[in-house]
């Protein structure tokens, strides 16, 4: 005798999308307490229909516990949380479940159930248990299962898979739900990169479709990568909300997470990008002059100079978003007027410059008869690092001369990509006062 039994109005529209699936949250006020401690205090904060919301915060912060609370998981012992208007905590766990879908941080299962039926586990407010004779749940648990690319585990034991793909897994459990809202509490911390970027890029195709997402995240350049706002917690409270540029400021970062950071645009995807500088600089670390131009040496002016070096930069065009970048940082820099070739002049400027400095470094910057000038300077260095996150043909339009040049240069220096730029000027800096 089958158990299936017919699939409501409501629950026809969502898997057909004809329905209204987004959903509003109004966080209003909310303290919740844990074995008598003030988790979350005054907490209020608000997500907009079908976006995508970060929270960021150190260790403490309450993230995963104001996740819970948004879920009906937990009760707030004041304030309220608000779906589309409707107080979650006044619904039965049932009726919450088809309005939140969660993806905990903890994605371990007790029982070894094939992938399958822990995806299927997903309609359980739909039927209260796991029905094989359910056709619309049928479809929903194959269509998650391809979403987040683990029907090829479908038969396997859930006790068999990585933690990886348990976790992924869990997501597909999620998406069975059906649910407007998903909540997700670190979904890429089981993750290598390239599933890192495939989970959150399917999150965001979600925000497409419709679903209002909500999810803790650790790394803060994939959060200002992949979500709309950002709300860094605190202490309990919300510290910052809005933006990830307007929010991942230098002192938001210093006050949430106690660390000295600095913040820049990433080169290739625009995106607010945030590197963590050494606690406790050394004003006199050593001298280090870089060789930048059209913007390539902004975050390396900043990363150099927050860390501690005295940091010098040029021959650059007035107009240069670098030669800006030197000028707000309150760096030496060698000028030329806009558009115009290094001259005489600014070449001695530069060549006192390397002369005078423990390390110079050669930006990934593209390379013309106009600034051959500054490359040619740097032969003269004593350490010299090559930033190379380009191939040289790709930026190279000094023909031979400058793949001759550059290869010269680039035979005796050290070269690393942008993010390993510290760690090589500190190495070229030891291995110069070795000599």
């Amino acid at each position: 005798m089958s158990d299936w039994t017919a699939p409501t109005e409501d629950e026809k529209r969502v898997f057909n999308g004809d329905g209204d699936s987004n959903a509003t949250i109004e966080v209003r006020e909310v303290d919740v307490r844990l074995g008598g401690v003030a988790v979350l205090s005054g907490v209020s904060t608000s997500v907009e229909s079908g976006s995508f919301v970060g929270l960021v915060g150190p260790n403490g912060a309450g993230k995963s516990t104001l996740l819970r609370t948004i879920a009906g998981v937990l009760s707030p012992s004041a304030g309220s949380v608000l779906i589309d208007g409707v107080d979650v905590h006044a619904l039965s766990s049932r009726e919450a479940s088809k309005l939140v879908a969660v993806v905990p941080q903890d994605t371990s299962l007790s029982f070894a159930f094939d992938v399958r039926d822990v995806v299927a586990m997903g309609r359980t407010p739909y039927r209260g248990r796991v029905r094989t004779g359910d056709p619309v749940g049928r479809e929903r648990v194959g269509w998650a299962l391809s979403r987040t690319e683990t029907d090829h585990l479908a038969e396997r034991s859930i006790a068999d898979v990585s933690g990886g793909e348990r976790q992924r897994v869990v997501l597909a459990r999620a998406l069975a739900q059906d649910a407007p809202v998903l909540l997700l509490d670190e979904p890429t911390s089981s993750l290598d990169i390239n599933h890192q970027l495939r989970t959150l890029e399917l999150v965001s195709e979600l925000v497409g479709e419709g679903k209002t997402v909500v999810a803790a995240i650790h790394d803060l350049n994939l959060a200002a990568h992949y979500c709309e706002e950002i709300v860094v917690l605190s202490g309990g409270t919300v510290l910052e909300s809005g933006p990830p540029e307007h929010v991942l400021t230098e002192g938001v970062l210093e006050q949430a997470f106690d660390t000295r950071a600095v913040v820049t645009r990433h080169p290739v995807t625009g995106s607010t990008y945030v590197t963590a500088l050494p606690d406790r600089p050394e004003p006199t670390r050593g001298h280090v002059h870089v060789i930048g131009g059209g913007g390539v040496a902004s975050r390396l002016l900043y990363l150099l100079s927050g860390a501690g070096y005295e940091v010098t930069v040029g021959a650059l065009n007035e107009g240069d978003s670098d030669l800006e970048t030197a000028r707000s940082l309150g760096l030496d820099a060698v000028a030329i007027e806009p558009f115009s070739a290094v001259d005489g002049g600014a070449r001695r400027a530069v060549s006192r410059l390397i002369d005078r400095a423990d390390v110079t470094v050669l930006a990934d910057v593209e390379v013309g008869s106009g600034n051959l000038v500054n490359l040619d300077c740097a032969r003269e260095s004593r350490s010299l690092v090559v930033i190379e996150d380009r191939p040289f043909g790709e930026r190279n339009y000094a023909g031979v001369e400058g793949r001759e040049l550059y290869d010269s240069l680039r035979e005796r220096a050290r070269v690393a990509g942008e993010d390993e730029l510290l760690s090589a000027v500190a190495s070229a800096l030891g291995s110069e006062r070795e000599l």
